[in-house]
């Protein structure tokens, strides 16, 4: 649809809403906002503009409304999907300047919080007073808001699950500049159709979130990881399911290959505990006794080695701790550091169906002659597939890049997997999400859509 291009009147009329440090327009803005962590999709909006309340941001909303400018709201632009980048220009909301943390009911076990909160801060925050917030996706500088608008999910979700299942309440700007509240601190709700859950994972596409209730837990007293080397990653993956059926609770099951470790190694210049085996499995047990986390770890250490595992390394030392999650944590970069440009396939297949869908990117590695890097979540089936284009020409690389997705977004389907297990739709995805869902469930999700924003500005071009 045709949106209002700003004009000089608007730029003075939003301008007003701000302090003057907090607007920019124009070649104000810096090139960081045109683009997300991976850069294929680029465009710079017309306006930039820093909030700090709710109500700055209703504000904006009811004059964008009004006007018919698109907004695209964007946290600390970590995504990998395309979803904060305004690809139709007009108003872009930063919420990193609402940083506050309002409240932590220790009676409730929650946290309220704006959405500029980093994760990692909210992290470090809640375990210094006891407590424990679960989801733990790999980008730590990502800001809640965005965690929550992509469902993000992470490596400890084998256990205790993704984010939508700690989000107990959220405040929200609707397109027209409304402000709703969904939820709140009940542990239960039954009443009507939970607007709370279609908020959770829309990528801003329904309304701009400006306060979030956090469900909280205990924190756990004790917690080990343990390092197993396989000779294949056939081996590896079909480890998993008979170690979750064997009645262990992991908190997290990653996988990992040779190559990829030594991307991080050559990334950070540290040493991996161990490099010799093609493939690797990390897990993770916590809990509030040391009985219990030695007794998961030495049983789930026997079990890998009967399945075939090499050995079995116990990551307990804070030196270990910090080689092995240190080079977790740092795959995405790494791989980013060793190739001139790089796109991501976040797919997610059921469990039995990882190994398989490995060895077919191997495959189509050696038919496209293209590095295709792989890491994930073992526990959950969510793995994370790179195409690197190395030396590949601009003309050559946009083909290729377009054949491999469409070869392994199609395998994804045959294995009854999903597109996207934690990254979202954005734009990068649109067209995959079109033709796995069909008409059908596309036509449901536009009239929710339309429901939610009739005039299509809120992140236009995204998801549906």
């Amino acid at each position: 649809m045709p949106y209002k291009k700003i004009d000089s009147e608007d730029i003075l009329n939003l301008q007003s809403m701000v302090s003057k440090d907090r607007f920019f327009h124009g070649k104000e803005i810096n090139e960081d906002y045109s683009h997300d962590e991976l850069g294929g999709v680029s465009h710079y909006p017309d306006v930039l503009i820093m909030v700090k309340s709710t109500e700055e941001v209703s504000s904006v909303m009811k004059y964008a409304c009004r006007e018919k400018i698109p907004v695209v709201v964007r946290g600390s632009g970590t995504g990998l999907v395309g979803a904060s980048v305004a690809v139709e220009g007009g108003i872009m909301i930063d919420t990193t300047m609402m940083t506050k943390i309002l409240e932590l009911d220790d009676r409730n076990l929650t946290l309220t919080v704006q959405p500029g909160v980093l994760l990692m801060e909210l992290q470090a925050y809640v375990e210094a007073q006891g407590f424990f917030y679960p989801p733990d996706p790999g980008e730590k500088s990502a800001t809640i808001g965005g965690n929550i608008s992509t469902n993000a999910g992470g490596m400890r979700a084998v256990k205790y699950g993704v984010t939508r299942d700690y989000v107990r309440g959220l405040t929200v700007v609707l397109a027209n500049g409304d402000v709703i509240t969904l939820g709140g601190k009940v542990v239960k709700n039954s009443s009507g159709y939970s607007l709370l859950n279609l908020m959770i994972g829309s990528e801003g596409t329904l309304g701009i979130i400006t306060e979030a209730v956090l469900k909280l837990l205990p924190l756990p007293k004790y917690s080990v990881s343990l390092l197993v080397p396989f000779q294949s990653a056939d081996e590896a993956i079909e480890c998993v399911p008979k170690v979750i059926c064997s009645q262990a609770q992991p908190t997290a099951i990653e996988y990992m290959s040779r190559d990829t470790i030594l991307f991080s190694e050559n990334y950070l210049g540290k040493k991996f505990p161990d490099t010799k085996s093609p493939a690797y499995l990390l897990f993770t047990f916590d809990g509030n006794s040391q009985e219990y986390v030695d007794r998961e770890y030495k049983d789930t250490a026997e079990l890998c080695i009967q399945e075939g595992a090499v050995d079995a390394f116990l990551v307990d030392t804070d030196e270990r701790k910090d080689s092995v999650w240190g080079a977790r944590g740092s795959f995405l970069e790494a791989i980013k550091a060793s190739t001139t440009e790089m796109d991501e396939c976040d797919v997610v297949v059921p469990r039995n169906r990882i190994a398989e869908f490995i060895e077919y990117t191997h495959e189509i590695s050696e038919q496209f002659s293209v590095r295709i890097p792989s890491f994930g979540h073992a526990g959950d089936g969510n793995l994370h597939v790179y195409i690197c284009r190395d030396e590949m020409s601009s003309e050559k690389w946009g083909q290729v890049l377009k054949d491999i997705f469409d070869l392994f977004y199609q395998k994804a389907e045959e294995m009854g997997g999903q597109i996207s297990g934690e990254h979202g739709i954005g734009y990068a995805k649109k067209e995959y999400l079109h033709k796995q869902l069909g008409p059908a469930q596309m036509n449901i999700m536009k009239g929710i859509k339309n429901s939610f924003d009739p005039e299509n500005i809120l992140n236009p071009e995204k998801v549906v």
